[in-house]
C-alpha cells in the first residue's frame, strides 16, 4: 500500500504517515508543562504566572488524593485511579505453567470516552482562540489584561445612602376645652303673703 506524501513536524525533520502513522520517537515533538501553560493561558485569558501555580496545583492534588486510594474523574477527559491487584494464581504462556503472580500496585490514567473521540475526529475537539495553539508571544504577554482592563474601566456604582425614615412629630393633643356649666336656674322664692288683718271697728 502506497504512503501518503511525507511532511514535516516542527524540527524539520520527515515524519511518513500511512494507515499505522509511525513517528520517530527522537524526532517527535512534545509540548511541556511550560509551552502548556502559556496554550491555557491565552485560551483562558489569564495570567500566565496564574496558570502556572495552577497546573502546580492541579497535579499535587491529583498526584496526593489517588495516592490515597481514592480515584479522580474528570468528565470529558481522564480517570486516575490508584490499583490494587491481590496475589493470584496465573499461567505461563509459554510453558503453560501454573505460577502465583504476586500482589502489585499500578498507577492508571485512562481517556474517557469524550476525549478519544475528539482526538480521533479533530473536527470536535474545542476550538482554541487565536494565539493558544501555536502559542504566539503577544497573546501570552496580553493574557489576563484584557478583564484587567475592563474591570478598571467599569465607574464604581456609588451605592445610594438610605435615608433614615422620617420620624413623625407626635400628633399634639388640642386642650379640651371645658365646657360651660351651665346654672341652675335660681329656684323662685315663693314669697307668702301674710293674711289680711281685719280692721276692728271702733266702737262709739
Amino acid at each position: 500500500m502506497p504512503s501518503d506524501p511525507p511532511i514535516t513536524d516542527r524540527s524539520g525533520s520527515k515524519v511518513i504517515l500511512n494507515v499505522h502513522t509511525v513517528f520517530d520517537s527522537a524526532t517527535m515533538w512534545t509540548m511541556n508543562k511550560r509551552e502548556l501553560a502559556r496554550a491555557v493561558a491565552v485560551q483562558a485569558d489569564v495570567e500566565l504566572k496564574t496558570v502556572i501555580s495552577v497546573l502546580d496545583g492541579f497535579t499535587d492534588v491529583v498526584t496526593a488524593v489517588v495516592a490515597k486510594g481514592e480515584p479522580i474523574s474528570i468528565p470529558g477527559f481522564a480517570k486516575f485511579v490508584k490499583v490494587n491487584r491481590a496475589a493470584r494464581m496465573g499461567r505461563n504462556p509459554a510453558t503453560g505453567e501454573t505460577i502465583r503472580i504476586k500482589a502489585s500496585k499500578k498507577a492508571r490514567i485512562t481517556a474517557v470516552k469524550a476525549f478519544k473521540d475528539a482526538v480521533l475526529a479533530p473536527a470536535t475537539a474545542p476550538k482554541l482562540v487565536k494565539g493558544a495553539f501555536p502559542t504566539l508571544d503577544a497573546a501570552v504577554a496580553g493574557a489576563g489584561k484584557t478583564v484587567a482592563v475592563s474591570a478598571a474601566k467599569v465607574p464604581a456604582t456609588r451605592t445610594p445612602a438610605k435615608r433614615a425614615p422620617a420620624k413623625k412629630a407626635p400628633a399634639r393633643k388640642a386642650p379640651a376645652r371645658k365646657a360651660p356649666a351651665r346654672k341652675a336656674p335660681a329656684a323662685k322664692k315663693v314669697v307668702r303673703k301674710a293674711p289680711a288683718k281685719k280692721a276692728v271697728a271702733k266702737r262709739r
